[in-house]
């Protein structure tokens, strides 16, 4: 009777929706457990961490120190091109943000199904998380949030079978379709031209298409590309930039969700009230120059009317009908 009760459960929550609040309502209750199943985890991580040698910690010590003097180089360098790409973007009157903004989650759970890519994590609906949003590491995208709970949310991988994302080829722009194969270390691209640009080594970035993923984050490196003798396509594998089954801190993006014709409108007013604001700066400093201007004309047509000469590089005297200099 329990496995007939099962089946039957498995098949209603796979063809209806009847189960998605049981399901919510579940995973509330289930959310200690995580935790509590992760604390001889962290426990061991605590002990060993404690029992390190005096040794080891002077090496990491060093060795960290390097990397930061590497990163903080680095760093310059990314506050520089941040700073043109602001100055590219305040040229095309465009208000897109340079960054988005980002909630940083923790992993708690894998899914055991060895068909599946999906990994459960610490932040859900209390949180703001909502379904479809992109989740990344320090390396690049690594799904999506397909079920939000109260406290905790499911992602699907981008290297599940059922998962596809729009990319392209950083280097010059070629778009495709990557494709998850269910290995964690392997994407496929679909659809590929045989005679098309693209080679090993090359970095693909989401392209934004679909409005789903927002645009330029890393996706894969392409490690590998066969070419079948009079076959239409090129058979094109990948390997994802993001750590699938080793990251454990993961970030969820929040992206702009105005149309493009909220943003254009939003941009055209961002510029009107820039000139607006930069007319009143430049008011101040024309101000004066007018009465200098009013002082100069006067004296230039008392001595045209004299007859003198410092009246000739007054350009407006000639402009006067004749008859005037009669009555003067």
């Amino acid at each position: 009777m329990l496995a007939v009760l099962s089946v039957a459960l498995m098949v209603v929550d796979a063809r209806f929706d009847y189960l998605k609040p049981v399901r919510s309502q579940m995973g509330l209750v289930l959310s200690p457990f995580y935790g509590i199943a992760d604390f001889p985890v962290r426990a061991w991580e605590g002990v060993r961490d404690q029992f390190t040698s005096r040794s080891e910690l002077l090496a990491e010590n060093e060795r960290l120190k390097a990397e930061q003097l590497l990163m903080q180089r680095r760093l310059q360098k990314l506050a520089t091109l941040t700073e043109q790409n602001v100055r590219l973007r305040e040229l095309l009157n465009s208000s897109a943000l340079v960054d988005d903004k980002v909630l940083v989650g923790e992993l708690i759970g894998v899914d055991p199904n060895p068909f599946t890519q999906r990994i459960l994590i610490d932040k859900g609906e209390k949180d703001g998380v909502f379904q479809g949003q992109p989740v990344l590491d320090a390396s690049g995208l690594m799904g999506q949030v397909v079920e939000v709970m109260p406290y905790t949310a499911r992602v699907l991988l981008l290297t599940d079978t059922t998962h596809s994302i729009p990319v392209q080829v950083n280097r010059n722009g070629l778009r495709a379709i990557a494709v998850g194969t269910g290995n964690p270390e392997r994407l496929e691209l679909r659809y590929v031209a045989d005679t098309a640009d693209i080679k090993e080594g090359d970095l693909l970035v989401s392209s934004g298409l679909g409005q789903r993923f927002p645009a330029g984050y890393p996706v894969a490196t392409v490690k590998e590309v066969l070419h079948d003798t009079g076959g239409p396509f090129a058979t094109i594998r990948a390997v994802p930039t993001a750590k699938m089954n080793r990251s454990r801190y993961v970030l969820l993006v929040f992206t702009d969700s105005r149309t493009p014709e909220q943003r254009a409108t939003d941009a055209a007013e961002a510029q009107v009230e820039a000139d607006r604001k930069a007319a009143e700066a430049t008011a101040p400093a024309q101000a004066p120059a007018a009465p200098g201007a009013t002082a100069v004309s006067p004296p230039a047509q008392t001595p045209a009317g004299n007859g003198a000469a410092p009246a000739a590089p007054v350009t407006p005297a000639p402009a006067a009908h004749p008859d005037a200099r009669t009555r003067h």
